[in-house]
């Protein structure tokens, strides 16, 4: 009897606790009522206890034994729930450990209660309580670890457009206003983990006659290559662009809520005597769902030229680029996950060059920055964490009409 009353006070109390932490704090609905399931278990498994004790000596409540079977068997299905999570996505050894023994613990107690002639009170009935109220356990269960981390859901829109240009007073300076605007149409909201807006110049000289198959085939074989991606054309001769301007657009760490907008305008500013023949506009912003992470403010933590090296290999292939890097703490969007996992945290690289720029993102344990990731690991966190990019671009502009005015 002693053995089977730790195995359920050591099953109950962190039930109740991390079934509290839930209740208060889960970013889900299905979280909070996991965490209200879990405060009903753990009642259940401490009233389990308190009815083994009489069962064993006193039996003065008639149906003590059948309230500590289903004590222990209220245990048993919570632990191997925990530790399914446990080895599902912790990473810690001591909850695996911990959860193994008290899964074990509570299938051995559930015989030995078993094996006390325990009395059952209408037997169909009981079965199908416990059948039912397992399976729809079992179903939140999946519906928020299996299921829901699976469904990427929508994701805020951006959309561009590019106002009339305006000479310079003296006629030697043109600007061109480019308006950005987000939509988020989901049903939930974003944290703003990047943006960048930049402009490319291109020379798109013209051939004097038509150009040659061969030619067609060279300009394909570029966009597996190259992010820039031109139309094949009889006479346009594509070269590669080069940065004029860049600029996050939002502010890191900000927030879009379900069915807001924001809108800004920036300005891209150039010579009149520009060898450039057009503009290519970009608009990037990196996002992740507030139902599945919780963020601490992020901050900068250096860059690429400030003599500490911490761009990781992986970034450093870009050899004309450029890297400011921000930081911060994640929380997991359930108790469960807090407590099985080490702590995550999110890295952001803004990167420009004279190629373009770009933003991307990781969330990994403090150290494994450096770490390159596999297919399958990139997958599972972008799920995980709920990660969707909006992207708009190439847009471009003709600038030989602005030109022409000189």
């Amino acid at each position: 009897m002693a053995l089977i009353l730790v195995v359920l006070l050591l099953t109950a109390l962190p039930l109740g606790w991390i079934g509290f932490e839930d209740l208060g704090e889960a970013l889900t609905y299905a979280g909070r009522i996991t965490g209200a399931v879990l405060i009903l278990v753990s009642a259940t498994t401490l009233v389990g206890a308190a009815a083994l004790v009489d069962h064993w000596f006193r039996n003065s409540f008639p149906y003590s034994g059948i309230v500590a079977l289903i004590g222990t068997v209220a245990a048993l299905l919570a632990n191997v729930m925990f530790l399914l999570e446990a080895f599902k996505d912790g990473d810690s050894t001591a909850y695996r450990v911990l959860w193994c023994l008290l899964t074990a613990g509570s299938a051995w107690a559930v015989f030995a209660v078993w094996r006390t002639s325990v009395e059952v009170p209408a037997p169909k009935r009981l079965a199908a309580a416990v059948i039912i109220s397992s399976g729809l356990a079992l179903a939140n269960f999946g519906y928020q670890y299996l299921y829901q981390p699976n469904q990427h859901g929508a994701k805020p829109v951006i959309t561009m457009t590019m106002g009339k240009a305006v000479l310079s007073p003296d006629h030697k300076a043109f600007a061109v206003p480019v308006d950005i605007r987000l939509e988020n149409h989901s049903d939930v909201g974003f944290y703003v983990l990047g943006t960048e807006f930049h402009a490319m110049g291109e020379r798109v000289p013209l051939s004097s006659k038509d150009r040659l198959r061969e030619q067609w085939r060279a300009d394909a074989e570029q966009w597996s290559r190259v992010s820039e991606r031109h139309p094949l054309s009889r006479r346009e001769i594509h070269q590669p662009g080069e940065l004029v301007a860049a600029q996050p657009w939002m502010p890191v760490g900000n927030w879009i809520e379900a069915g807001d907008a924001f809108f800004t305008q920036t300005v891209v500013q150039l010579p009149i005597d520009t060898p450039y023949d057009q503009l290519a506009f970009y608009a990037t912003a990196d996002f992740a769902r507030k139902d599945r992470l919780g963020l601490e403010q992020i901050h900068p933590i250096g860059n690429s030229w400030s003599g500490r090296d911490q761009v990781p290999q992986w970034l450093k292939r870009q050899k004309d680029s450029d890297t400011v890097i921000y930081h911060a703490r994640v929380h997991e969007n359930n108790a469960i996950a807090t407590h099985t996992m080490d702590p995550r945290y999110l890295t952001v690289y803004w990167q420009f060059g004279t190629s373009g720029a770009a933003v991307s993102e990781t969330i990994l344990r403090q150290g494994e920055e450096d770490r390159e990731r596999s297919g399958a690991e990139t997958r599972e966190m972008t799920s995980r964490y709920g990660l969707v990019q909006a992207m708009i671009g190439p847009v471009e502009r003709p600038l030989w009409d602005i030109k022409s005015q000189r």
